[in-house]
């Protein structure tokens, strides 16, 4: 039997959301594909496994990022989120680290669908490395994480063909033994959607990421007596984001970040600069508006800040004037007073406008005195030091800068621990899962848990790559784990920056890298000449003369001493002798460790 209700379902979201059509949409032909491999995804009959529902949470656990989980019943699997996280220090050239999908890759068949929560690249920003490799499944999910992920995905010309189904809030789909509806939610990006999901062992509450702003601006708050009444309903399982459950307190209204920032307005004298995330499509909004209102130009400078409110603006998210905005070149055509530039940079990153604005490497734009920037975010841990040196230098060319530390001129997207307390009391479940951050956070999450009355052997902490089997009355961690280690992302590189290759790196990062060169007499196993040596980033060859001197008399010494019976010799062990022995005296003269890299031509 077919289930009509998907198909309807389907057929309802593509049509509910006609006025977001961009020309990368699905088109209807398609659409009827979908439809048709919807219908046979959502039909027959389940064998029973012992009404078990097995969770596995793939990234997300244990860190910030890299958030993907999934839900299993029946051999039939649900995935919610693709993202990435962003490489530590001590990873370098990575630019990002997605999920290990290895689990699934002979489970293509058994993939149901991919439920995106928002459009933040820690949720989605996997899909275009690992969509091919599971099969390409249908991706459900809001208009505006659509636009993101699809303009994404032109970077991607050989990737496959995204099938996106548009969702909206309290919209109801049937997936297999799902049974899934999407709710409106509050975060820093439009379209975040919490999901209740419906198992035949009960059913599952995942937040997303969200905060509780009853007041928000350009948006609608959370509708609190729906959640309500879901927790009413009976939840079995909430998982719920922790990133905020170390932050004491309610999260900020986007009201006062609006209030402040025209208190700023109101006072500035020359250019404004305002430096954010690009995801914060409604921050975005607030600095044209309030622009609009004290007769400013807005320019917007950055590549994906000018991505992201290209796909906004188009799909309705972002209002502007029609002589609001102008190009950068424009700048010098206006006075200061009249200018507001809204551009990235906000975390010190190296390429940014704003910091080619500090640096005095921008084209068209100069800090003058008088000048206003305003840092509408937090700083991300690490950043701490590049984003003191970048304010420094501002300050050093006379201009005010007001950070979120000085005044609330930004909200962070998670909800702090009162907020977490309502979301617990809300939903009331009888089990609990903290997920999305770092261990401290999901353990404090758990605190909270316990103290709002949820039993303590009802809390599950996991780690990621472990399986909870979870029942209607109990749940049990199972002996076996899926692969979940890091897989770096370098370049076009996938997969092949693996441990050694990152410890090589590390190395080099650290004290350097240190070449022999030797040409050696194979019948006779002497060296030819004075072996040559380059060093990059351990000595300076000119200072060094006598260390350099004294390494080829070592070098000249180990080769001749390992010949071996007839002249031949055993090339690896050499090249293994050259880079221990050499490797010890450098440590001894300099208490450096460079990488030894032995080449040995044989003529």
């Amino acid at each position: 039997m077919h289930n009509k209700s998907v198909t309807n379902q389907v057929k309802k979201s593509n049509t509910s959301h006609s006025h977001h059509r961009t020309n990368n949409q699905t088109s209807k032909k398609t659409v009827q594909k979908i439809n048709i491999h919807h219908q046979q995804i959502s039909t027959g009959h389940y064998k029973s496994d012992g009404q078990k529902l097995r969770i596995i949470p793939m990234g997300g656990l244990g860190e910030i990022g890299k958030n993907m989980t999934l839900l299993e019943y029946d051999d039939q699997i649900l995935i919610i989120d693709m993202g990435l996280r962003f490489p530590e220090e001590d990873m370098p050239g990575v630019d990002f680290i997605i999920p290990n999908i290895s689990y699934l890759e002979d489970k293509k068949d058994k993939i149901l669908g991919i439920l995106l929560s928002h459009g933040h690249y820690d949720h989605i920003g996997a899909i275009p490395y690992l969509i091919a490799k599971i099969g390409n499944p249908i991706i459900y999910t809001a208009p505006l994480t659509k636009g993101i992920i699809l303009r994404r995905q032109q970077d991607f010309p050989n990737a496959p063909k995204l099938k996106i189904i548009d969702v909206k809030s309290e919209e109801v789909i049937n997936l297999g033994p799902f049974k899934i509806e999407f709710l409106h939610i509050n975060h820093t990006i439009p379209d975040d959607l919490s999901m209740v999901i419906k198992t035949p062992i009960g059913s599952i509450f995942f937040t997303s990421d969200f905060k509780f702003d009853d007041t928000p601006i350009y948006d609608r708050p959370a509708d609190m007596n729906k959640f309500k009444k879901i927790g009413d309903s009976g939840v079995l399982l909430l998982m719920a984001d922790s990133t905020g459950a170390e932050n004491m307190g309610h999260s900020i209204s986007e009201t006062t970040i609006q209030n402040n920032l025209e208190e700023i307005f109101s006072q500035s004298k020359g250019k404004i600069i305002a430096a954010t995330f690009a995801s914060l499509i409604n921050r975005m909004q607030q600095i044209i508006t309030l622009s609009e209102k004290f007769g400013r130009k807005v320019i917007i400078d950055g590549y994906s800040m000018k991505t992201n409110f290209a796909i906004s603006k188009e799909l309705g998210y972002i209002k502007a004037g029609k002589h609001t905005l102008i190009g950068v070149n424009q700048v010098h055509e206006y006075p200061a007073s009249k200018i507001t530039i809204l551009c990235t940079g906000a975390q010190g990153e190296g390429n940014a406008v704003l910091m080619r604005i500090s640096n005095k490497e921008h084209k068209s734009i100069k800090i003058a005195k008088d000048d206003s920037i305003i840092f509408s975010s937090s700083v991300i841990p690490g950043n701490e030091r590049t984003v003191q040196i970048l304010k420094d230098s501002l300050y050093r060319q006379g201009a005010n800068v007001f950070h979120y530390k000085m005044m609330d001129i930004h909200a962070g997207g998670h909800a702090q621990i009162e907020d977490l307390r309502k979301m617990l009391r809300l939903i009331r479940p009888k089990f609990f899962m903290p997920v999305h951050g770092y261990y401290s956070m999901l353990y404090n999450h758990a605190k909270l848990a316990r103290e709002e009355g949820i039993a303590n052997n009802n809390i599950i902490i996991a780690d990621n790559g472990q399986i909870i089997n979870l029942y209607k009355n109990k749940y049990e961690m199972d002996t076996k784990t899926v692969p979940a280690n890091y897989i770096m992302v370098d370049g076009l590189g996938v997969g092949d920056v693996g441990a050694v290759v990152l410890r090589d790196r590390q190395v080099m990062a650290k004290d350097g890298m240190f070449v022999i060169i030797a040409i050696v007499d194979a019948k006779t196993g002497k060296v030819k000449g004075s072996p040559d040596i380059i060093s990059r980033g351990f000595v300076y060859l000119r200072e060094s003369q006598d260390l350099l001197r004294e390494t080829r008399g070592r070098v000249r010494h180990i080769i001749e001493k390992v010949t071996l019976a007839g002249g031949a010799l055993n090339w690896i062990y050499l090249k293994d002798q050259i880079r221990e022995k050499i490797g010890e005296f450098l440590y001894q003269k300099t208490e450096r460790r460079p990488m030894v890299l032995p080449v040995i031509i044989e003529i």
